[in-house]
């Protein structure tokens, strides 16, 4: 019935030229090129276009010339049109976009609209720009090129190679996809569009590369603190104010940093770096990520609800990730050794991932000479975790850090290998009041 439609109401037709009269781009050709090819309409067009995009499974739709792509906003319906207008001499063309528009719908829609191709493709051109790494410098260093110096931010660790249980890895994707799509809910509720994370822990049990799994995801830059560059608390506020949105702010080792006094920041500092005025002041859609080997010597204030919403605590490795490890970096599923192995462990013996992944890939040649070097080092150096941890197995930790503070406790998650190797984990929910509860926030995420 489009045809109808079409036939009973007068429309108008705008040009968005690539070129202006002076010759020079036109910047908002470029824009609507970019939110064009993002509609899902375009799969539906006579021709398209299909590149290969910066990774290899990624497949980019581009409409074809002289095609049309309709769009719908506000309940009105739109038509573009790839034009192009080629020329003998020279290969020469004049390309632009021409929208149809009904005069009916223009004075309501029109506006609105071209703001809305702004918007999105804004949003595309962020996402699809190169991540960043950025590193604080200290107060009287560099001060031509401000206060953060950045490098591209290329780590590989991915969600997807996390090994942990299905239904909880969904949990930690949803989490992060909710939160991005949770903006108007959490402007409603007057409350800044954050989100934090406490991942503890001892050394080697994959922290920092889940902070890297965390920002692929997400593609948000890194902003990674150094809070011994830090000159005090007024300091520490001006690093978060030139901050952009959408990105993870680190602060990694904290509790080392505290109870050594490497910092000058106080403790009142650094509450209000975390949930302070200033914090919902210096731009929206952040995570701020903080990590520690330990949370027995911390001050409960920096773990209540607000300040922390999500723990995730990563544990050295038992024999089920010690499977995954075997399977991941020797491809053995099985093996006549797994029960020596699984018995060491039983015993109470184990390493960090970390380290068991590294006899493995010295000696990835020979599987079972990879498994015998893991049972001599556990056997050897099965104190380690009982040096680390009191003594105490993972499985028999007696308090739950989500009963401590009111936030998220995902136990017995992600423990990993370090930047060069993948990550392993396994995360056990525990919430802070029900069995059955992800997160003491949940109430906060758009659903």
């Amino acid at each position: 019935m489009n045809w109808v439609d079409d036939r009973i109401h007068v429309h108008q037709y705008l040009k968005v030229a690539e070129l202006n009269e002076n010759g020079q781009d036109n910047e908002f050709y470029r824009r609507v090129f970019l939110y064009i090819n993002s509609l899902p309409s375009i799969e539906d067009s006579n021709f398209t276009n299909l590149f290969s995009g910066k990774k290899s499974t990624d497949i980019i739709l581009s409409l074809d010339d002289n095609q049309v792509i309709q769009d719908e906003f506000l309940g009105a319906r739109v038509d573009w049109v790839n034009k192009v207008e080629r020329f003998d001499h020279g290969g020469v063309c004049n390309r632009s976009f021409l929208l149809r528009i009904k005069k009916k719908d223009k004075r309501r829609t029109l506006r609105p609209y071209l703001q809305h191709i702004h918007t999105v493709s804004d949003d595309i051109e962020q996402r699809r720009s190169e991540l960043k790494l950025f590193i604080n410098n200290g107060p009287s260093e560099n001060p031509v090129n401000g206060r953060w110096r950045s490098v591209p931010f290329t780590h590989h660790s991915t969600l997807d190679t996390i090994a942990m249980d299905a239904d909880l890895k969904n949990k930690v994707k949803s989490d992060l996809e909710n939160f991005i799509k949770s903006q108007n809910y959490y402007h409603k509720m007057g409350r800044a569009w954050k989100r934090n994370y406490l991942l503890y822990g001892p050394s080697g049990t994959g922290k920092s590369s889940f902070i890297g799994a965390m920002a692929n995801f997400l593609n948000y830059d890194v902003y990674d603190i150094d809070l011994s560059r830090v000159s005090d608390d007024s300091d520490l506020k001006l690093l978060l104010l030139q901050t952009s949105s959408r990105s993870l702010i680190v602060i990694e080792d904290l509790d080392r940093l505290i109870n050594e006094k490497l910092t000058t920041t106080t403790l009142s500092g650094l509450l209000n770096f975390m949930d302070g005025i200033v914090n919902s002041c210096c731009g929206d859609e952040k995570i701020m990520v903080f990590t520690m080997n330990s949370k027995e010597q911390i001050d409960p204030a920096m773990l209540r609800p607000g300040r922390i919403d999500v723990h995730i605590h990563f544990p050295f490795c038992d024999f089920n990730s010690f499977k995954y490890l075997a399977n991941n970096y020797l491809g053995v599923k099985e093996h006549k050794l797994f029960p020596q192995v699984e018995e060491i462990f039983h015993s109470g013996a184990t390493m960090s991932p970390a380290a068991i992944g590294e006899l493995m890939i010295v000696n990835r040649s020979s599987p079972s000479r990879a498994l015998k070097s893991v049972i001599t080092a556990l056997q050897s150096n099965g104190t380690e975790g009982k040096i680390g941890g009191k003594g105490k197995r993972l499985s028999d930790s007696a308090s739950s850090p989500a009963e401590e503070t009111g936030g998220a406790n995902w136990k017995d998650s992600v423990p990993g290998a370090k930047e060069v190797r993948k990550l392993y984990g396994l995360l056990r929910l525990k919430s802070c009041k029900s069995p059955s509860s992800f997160d003491h926030d949940s109430g906060m995420i758009e659903r």
